[in-house]
C-alpha cells in the first residue's frame, strides 16, 4: 500500500516561525510531528509514502532524505486538499487498490487511526474507508460531514455545510483510505468551497461508482495547524506516554 501525506500548506497561522520550520515539523517531544505520521501509515502496511510539498519546505525532505520509503512531489499552486492529494497521481499510474491519506496537520493521539481504516476495509472486501469524529452541531460547518448506515457505508458526503443542512454529526477526520480511481475523480473535478478543488466533493461523485464505509476511530485527532491545536497535542501526546 501507498500512502500519501500533503504538507503544502504555508503554516500562515503560525508565523513568523514557519518562515523557517514547517508548521508539520513542529516538536512532539524529541521528534517532528511528521515523523509521528509518518510512523503511523508504516504500521498500517504502508511500504510507499510521497510528501506533497511546496517551495519553501525542503527541510522536511532534508529530514527525510534517509528514508527510502519517502518520495516528494511540489504543489506550486495552493488550490485546495483535492488539488494537492492530485499531485501526487504520478506514483499510482497503472495502480489498483487503495490509497492512504493522511493530513500532515492533524495527529491522532490514543490510537492509530490509519490501522483501524485498514481492518475496516478488509472486513468490507477491500473497500475505501474514511476516519471520523463526532463534532457539536453547531461546528458542523467547519467540516465535511458525512451521511452514513447504520451498516456503516456512507452514501452521502458535503463540505462544510450550515447546521441545518447537515446530514449528520460525523466529520471526515484527517485520514482516508481511498480507491486509487480518486485520481480520475480529482482529475475532473471543479473548484468548490472557497474556490478550491476539494477532496470531499470528488469523494462525493466516487460514492456514486464505488463503495465507501466510514469509521469513527477511537484516537482523538489533534489539530497542528493553529498554535492552540499544537499545545494540546503536546499535551495529549504527553499524557499518553
Amino acid at each position: 500500500m501507498k500512502a500519501i501525506i500533503p504538507v503544502a500548506g504555508h503554516g500562515t497561522r503560525f508565523l513568523p516561525v514557519t518562515k523557517v520550520v514547517p508548521k508539520e515539523m513542529l516538536p512532539i517531544g524529541s521528534r517532528p510531528a511528521l515523523e509521528l505520521i509518518v510512523e503511523e501509515a508504516k504500521s498500517a502496511g504502508a511500504d510507499e509514502i510521497v510528501m506533497v510539498i511546496s517551495k519553501g519546505k525542503e527541510l522536511i525532505r532534508e529530514y527525510f532524505k534517509d528514508d527510502p520509503a519517502v518520495s516528494f512531489v511540489y504543489q506550486h499552486e495552493q488550490k485546495g486538499l483535492g488539488h494537492a492529494v492530485l499531485q501526487a497521481a504520478p506514483a499510482f499510474a497503472g495502480g489498483t487498490g487503495n490509497v492512504l491519506v493522511l493530513l500532515g496537520d492533524a495527529l491522532v493521539a490514543g490510537g492509530n487511526a490509519s490501522r483501524e481504516l485498514a481492518a475496516v476495509s478488509r472486513s468490507n472486501g477491500g473497500a475505501a474507508v474514511v476516519g471520523l469524529e463526532r463534532v457539536p452541531r453547531e461546528k458542523v460547518s467547519r467540516y465535511g460531514i458525512v451521511a452514513m448506515e447504520e451498516s456503516g457505508r456512507i452514501t452521502g458526503m458535503v463540505e462544510k455545510p450550515a447546521p441545518e443542512n447537515a446530514p449528520s454529526d460525523l466529520a471526515v477526520a484527517g485520514r482516508y483510505l481511498l480507491d486509487v480511481a480518486i485520481f480520475d475523480f480529482l482529475a475532473g473535478q471543479r473548484a468548490g468551497l472557497g474556490g478550491e478543488i476539494q477532496l470531499t466533493d470528488a469523494i462525493a461523485r466516487m460514492i456514486a461508482e464505488k463503495p465507501l464505509y466510514g469509521c469513527v476511530y477511537r484516537g482523538r485527532r489533534q489539530d497542528i495547524g493553529n498554535p492552540q491545536g499544537y499545545f494540546k497535542a503536546l499535551e495529549a501526546f504527553g499524557e499518553n506516554r
